[in-house]
């Protein structure tokens, strides 16, 4: 029955060819929509590791975690830098990075930081940040940018760059008195730090000593060495990246930075608060689910349509087999069987263009979205998708099957006018 099926397939394959698309393509959008949206979770939920509490002004947990680690929105409210020094001399305290906001270039956030942010600052599984070019800053006006900020402006070792005050990506007021020096590049992490020109605290306080409330001092000009003998340290931060010494103590030293009485403080864990913001935005993932859903629908539908459609004109072949000794149930068998050895060379297809949609469409979403999608096997969830195909693929044979099987012999024999 299996040659039979074949040989039947065979002399009909320009339809059995679109059938097979059709479920090729239906297999291929929802393993690639599950591999993104698996991906993107867990590229999100990593953005930070290694972290074990980010401080920031009193706000909200979500908005904390959005203008410290993915650089969206504005701060409420700074902290002081004799905040930052109590909290840095707390006796659980293992390391903190600081961290300041408020200027960008090009639309890419400027991020004020010390050199403890690349060493300490981890993502993923706990990876540490590297250099494609360069070395981290030293001089005061030095600027390390993400890649993708390299890639986008064009940006070499020893380029100058101009910052903008605000965060628009049209900078209206510029710091063009204090323009800054690339002095190193870092390698893709598929995280905010691709997007971000990363200076030095001192740096930051250096370009806005000829300002006063957001805009430059007339008739003052401040000569960059004059700037560099100035004491440049910080009055206040943004936010803080805190590691401690034990894990164990994170609770307790959350529950004393939120009730710290010299000023308004939050404290947050970073996984809780990626996990509620997540599910924030998991709606989006939950349509993507529900469309490449009904594109498997669509064809599996397309399938019977198919299907359906040659059976009108395969009568007089069922009514031959069945005059040279095949029964209902060889007949029946042999529907599904074909429809069978479609969704199976669908599926079989469908992967293949699956695994050519993910390497060709992976560097293009790094690029654009800061997104990393690695190759790899299928695993428990999509080898369950292709299971349920295959078996709603034999189902959708069942259906033109029941029909031939139920056709009498002289249905196929007798000529209609």
């Amino acid at each position: 029955m299996i040659g039979i099926a074949w040989k039947s397939i065979c002399n009909r394959w320009p339809t059995a060819l679109l059938a097979m698309l059709a479920i090729a393509m239906s297999v291929a959008l929802i393993l690639t929509v599950e591999k993104i949206r698996r991906d993107a979770r867990s590229s999100f939920t990593q953005t930070v590791s290694g972290t074990d509490l980010i401080v920031g002004a009193r706000s909200g947990a979500v908005q904390l975690l959005l203008y410290s680690v993915f650089r969206i929105g504005n701060a409420t409210n700074n902290i002081s830098w004799e905040s930052v020094e109590d909290i840095s001399n707390r006796k659980a305290v293992d390391w903190v990075i600081p961290i300041s906001l408020g200027d960008s270039h090009a639309g890419f956030r400027v991020l004020g930081t010390n050199h403890d942010y690349f060493t300490r600052y981890l993502y993923g599984n706990k990876q540490s940040l590297a250099f494609s070019q360069g070395q981290v800053f030293n001089d005061l006006f030095d600027a390390v940018i993400g890649s993708e900020v390299a890639a986008q402006l064009g940006y070499t070792i020893g380029d100058d760059m101009v910052v903008a005050h605000g965060t628009g990506s049209i900078g209206l007021v510029k710091h063009e008195k204090a323009p800054f020096k690339v002095s190193g590049i870092l390698k893709p992490t598929g995280t905010p730090v691709d997007r971000a020109v990363h200076v030095s605290l001192e740096g930051i306080e250096a370009m806005h000593v000829d300002w006063r409330n957001g805009a430059t001092v007339k008739g003052e000009g401040t000569p960059a060495e004059a700037i560099r003998e100035m004491d440049l340290k910080p009055r206040a931060v943004t936010a803080l990246l805190v590691g401690l010494k034990s894990r164990g103590t994170v609770f307790r030293e959350q529950r004393a930075i939120n009730n710290y009485r010299a000023e308004p403080l939050l404290a947050i864990l970073p996984g809780v608060a990626l996990q509620e913001l997540w599910n924030l935005v998991s709606v989006a993932e939950k349509a993507l689910l529900i469309v490449s859903i009904c594109v498997v629908v669509a064809g599996l539908v397309n399938l019977i349509s198919v299907l359906l459609a040659g059976l009108n004109e395969r009568r007089r072949e069922m009514a031959v087999l069945r005059s040279s000794g095949a029964r209902p149930l060889h007949v029946f068998l042999l529907l599904c069987i074909e429809s069978t050895v479609l969704t199976i060379g669908g599926i079989l297809a469908g992967l293949l263009l699956h695994y050519v949609l993910t390497s060709l469409g992976s560097i293009y979403i790094q690029e654009r979205f800061g997104l990393s999608i690695n190759l790899s096997l299928p695993d428990v969830t999509d080898l369950k998708i292709l299971v349920t195909i295959a078996i709603a693929g034999l189902l959708a044979g069942t259906l033109p099957a029941l029909q031939a099987y139920r056709k009498s012999l002289s249905d196929g024999l007798v000529q209609r006018l």
